[in-house]
């Protein structure tokens, strides 16, 4: 898993549904078709797909967005069923599997599902399934109003530390003006996402069939970079794009990252998250914290301080009491205490389950 690229693939409803008609499904097929094309190549796909609530509206016979809370969110139950099915069919065609899974902002702003949710997602990239990621708009009344999918896509790519966040729209990309309205208006090539020039020539407006426009978009590669995640704006009229990034072009616009992806990662962990309780290490483990940033293993632990749930940031000190680490911790400080300096594979004898083999992993640590 660590050695395969990680994209996040984030198609708008103007292209799903052919600008309203009904699902396009030969494009679905393109798209698709390419996506398997970059699994053989190393890099584990996740599509954050629209197109529900537009897919329910041509189910039932609507012309126009409604402005009803739970219109919207009828149409996002009835289009749902037929957006998976769809998706699922194109990639049987190559015989994988798709998972689908809904989620909330909330989601990913809770630590124990923030986790929960991360587990989820490696889990089936590791089973060789494509994970098909859309919001819960049936249930969840703000992402109705407020949300959109290019968010949730930039969430998603911090969430399993993505390489690439591919955000396909119904333009060639960002402009320093608008291509509608200005014909001598210029492609941005590439651009730092923190470049607070971006949001003037995004301006605003969307599709009319989804809730984002260009600015979610900007604004989504900015929320991205802090994970040093990279983002490209392009034409998913062009579904060649896709191979076009694996061979090194450069379509559509690419909004950078200041720093690089491990880096990001750390410092949004040590700089965004209170400490919750403390875990007591003995001398080995200390040492091998510093010397090899590893995961946390409970054999490690000799005592434990504090109430926590899974999730939470907790403290690691060594028997001095200075800090070696902070990281978000796999269980709660209950189970935490039982598991001192107990191996790995005791951890489901002595609670009945296991979460995770580490109390701690690297990849959610910081070494201090």
């Amino acid at each position: 898993m660590a050695q395969r690229a990680r994209w996040v693939i984030k198609i708008g409803s103007a292209l799903l549904t052919n600008d309203g008609r009904g699902l396009d499904r030969d494009l679905m097929q393109v798209w698709v078709d390419r996506m398997v094309a970059l699994r053989e190549r190393g890099i584990d796909v996740m599509v954050v797909s629209s197109g529900a609530v537009a897919e329910g509206m041509t189910r039932l016979g609507w012309a126009r967005r409604p402005d009803s809370v739970h219109q919207l969110q009828a149409a996002a139950a009835v289009g749902q069923m037929g957006l998976v099915q769809a998706w699922e069919s194109c990639f049987q065609k190559h015989r994988l599997h798709t998972a689908q899974v809904l989620l909330t902002h909330d989601d990913l702003s809770d630590r124990k599902r923030y986790l929960n949710a991360r587990s989820t997602l490696l889990t089936l990239l590791g089973f060789s399934v494509v994970p098909v990621v859309n919001e819960n708009d049936t249930v969840v009344t703000d992402e109705i109003r407020f949300g959109d999918n290019d968010t949730l896509a930039a969430l998603v790519a911090n969430l399993v530390e993505a390489e690439r966040l591919v955000i396909l729209t119904d333009q060639d990309g960002l402009f320093d003006a608008d291509p509608r309205q200005n014909p001598a208006a210029r492609l941005i090539p590439s651009a730092r996402a923190s470049d607070p020039a971006l949001a003037a020539m995004a301006g605003g407006g969307g599709s009319g069939l989804g809730r984002g426009g260009m600015t979610t978009k900007v604004r989504a590669a900015a929320l991205a970079a802090r994970s040093g995640t990279m983002t490209t704006i392009a034409s998913g009229r062009r579904p060649e794009v896709l191979t076009e990034l694996v061979d090194g072009q450069a379509p559509g616009t690419t909004l950078l990252p200041d720093t690089s992806p491990m880096n990001a990662r750390k410092q949004w962990l040590a700089g965004h998250l209170r400490m919750r309780g403390r875990l007591i290490l003995d001398d080995g483990a200390a040492r091998w914290l510093r010397e090899a940033g590893s995961s946390l293993l409970p054999v490690g632990v000799v005592d434990v301080f504090g109430q926590f749930s899974r999730g939470e940031m907790v403290a690691c000190e060594d028997r001095h009491g200075e800090r070696v680490a902070c990281g978000l911790v796999n269980y709660d400080a209950a189970d935490a205490r039982r598991l001192c300096g107990k191996k790995s594979h005791q951890i489901a004898d002595v609670l009945g389950f296991m979460n995770e083999e580490e109390l701690i992993h690297r990849d959610n640590m910081v070494v201090l």
